[in-house]
């Protein structure tokens, strides 16, 4: 018989049954975090609907239609709820993206016929890189932020292979397609696709998050030709570009004598259109639109956003960022010597008004444009109906031919279309756990519209 433990003795646990208590925990926190999450949105559903039929226009009878149309769909919403999604329940219809770990493609769920872009992140990329927390962010970020101005997500699920994240298809494209379609914008077309991001921005600082990689890529464009945020956490610090490590070893070279390079506007834009889509699908990326202090990660805040905001307008106007270089090293050079670099060349004249944004944007974080109120001063926005832009007419308007119009994107012809099911019989990774509680589905899902297409045999 062992001698009784001291009182205050150190019990040292093993690490298997240390592993068995994080997991737990990890389990009982998201269980109940999710727990309290659906009976708020619950709560809310039941608000609305009493809002509703406080309408002194309807009839007893349409209050009590409305009244079982409520319950019906509860009820369809716990069917959903217990119910398992899997990639099989979607029809594979287009590849549309593709990033650093995985890709995105255009989906119809069979049962419903409602089209979706389905993102398919591989689970041993994410391990190996170290970017479970960033893939958790991401969900939860979507989640929570359901509102016009980012890119809604309906479902999310996983196999034994990879984590995907179901979300609404947006037929317009990404920014990058248009601004490599247009070259340069008007400064009419600038200061519309410029308030609106704004707005993103804004609303998602007030969720308590910051992007810290707005880019061209990030912006979707929706039927009618508005902005939406999307990329929360797939881009941000997974790429190797976001991580100071990767340039450290780099800022040991000779950097450029920036004023010896007189490549013109016209060559400089050529370049960068010429590198740009191979930039947005490789591992590397871009750190044109990174405002420096991420770079040196000596504390930031929510002002990086505006920083990428600059960069964005900037090369909306000139048609290039204006830190584009040959590679990402030279890049990042320019970006962290900012106040030699941020030049603007006199043969593509813009106004005052334009270059004093850019400048109020791309400069020190404590002298940055760091909020809407101030932003909506500028006069660079002059005339700007903030609070129905969404309602006016887009100022490049899209043209939208069927639900799963894909015209707006890039090809992949060389990608197998069909999305293979994971095996049966694979066992469970050990470290599987990390994803626990990553399936989610949204209300909304069951009153989307959607028509069902006919099948290719």
């Amino acid at each position: 018989m062992s001698a009784p433990r001291e009182l205050g003795q150190q019990i040292r646990l093993s690490g298997h049954t240390l592993d068995k208590a994080t997991k737990a925990k990890v389990h009982l926190e998201n269980y109940f975090s999710n727990l309290i999450a659906q009976h708020i949105e619950r709560k809310n559903r039941q608000e609305r609907l009493l809002e509703s039929l406080k309408d002194e226009s309807l009839t007893e009878e349409q209050r009590e239609d409305l009244r079982k149309q409520y319950a019906k769909k509860e009820t369809q919403f716990l069917r959903l709820k217990r119910s398992r999604l899997a990639v099989d329940d979607f029809e594979p219809l287009k590849v549309i993206g593709r990033g650093a770990f995985g890709e995105v493609r255009l989906v119809q769920k069979k049962d419903t016929g409602h089209v979706y872009a389905m993102k398919i992140l591989r689970k041993a990329d994410m391990l190996e890189k170290e970017q479970v927390a960033h893939v958790r962010a991401e969900r939860d970020i979507l989640v929570e932020a359901d509102h016009q101005w980012v890119v809604k997500m309906y479902y999310s699920f996983q196999d034994c292979i990879n984590l995907y994240i179901i979300m609404e298809f947006l037929p317009g494209g990404d920014m990058m397609t248009l601004l490599m379609k247009k070259d340069t914008l008007s400064e009419e077309c600038t200061q519309f696709y410029i308030a609106e991001t704004a707005l993103a921005i804004d609303s998602i600082h007030k969720l308590g998050f910051i992007h810290r990689d707005i880019k061209p890529d990030n912006l979707l464009l929706d039927a009618k030709g508005h902005i939406k945020l999307s990329d929360f956490g797939l881009c941000t610090g997974l790429k190797k570009s976001h991580r100071t490590e990767f340039y450290r070893d780099l800022s040991q070279a000779k950097p450029s004598d920036f004023s010896s390079n007189p490549m013109d506007s016209k060559r400089r834009a050529e370049s960068w259109k010429k590198n740009r889509r191979q930039l947005a699908y490789s591992t590397v990326g871009t750190p044109d639109y990174i405002a420096p202090e991420v770079f040196q990660q000596d504390g930031y805040n929510e002002s990086c956003d505006w920083w990428s905001l600059g960069v964005i307008m900037y090369e909306m106007l000139i048609g290039y960022p204006p830190f584009c270089s040959e590679t990402p090293q030279e890049t990042y050079h320019k970006v962290m010597n900012w106040e030699k670099t941020l030049v603007f060349p006199p043969e593509v004249p813009i106004s005052k008004h334009s270059e004093d944004l850019i400048k109020k944007f791309c400069c020190q974080a404590e002298r940055r444009i760091n909020s809407l109120d101030s932003l909506k001063q500028h006069l660079f926005f002059k005339g700007v109906d903030w609070e129905h832009i969404r309602e006016r007419p887009a100022a490049i308007p899209v043209e939208v031919k069927s639900i799963d119009d894909t015209s707006n994107f890039d090809e992949f012809p060389d990608v197998d279309l069909k999305i293979p099911s994971a095996p049966q019989d694979t066992e469970t990774s050990p470290k599987d756990w990390v994803f626990i509680n990553y399936t989610y589905k949204r209300f909304e899902g069951l009153t989307q519209r959607g028509v069902k297409t006919p099948r290719k045999s």
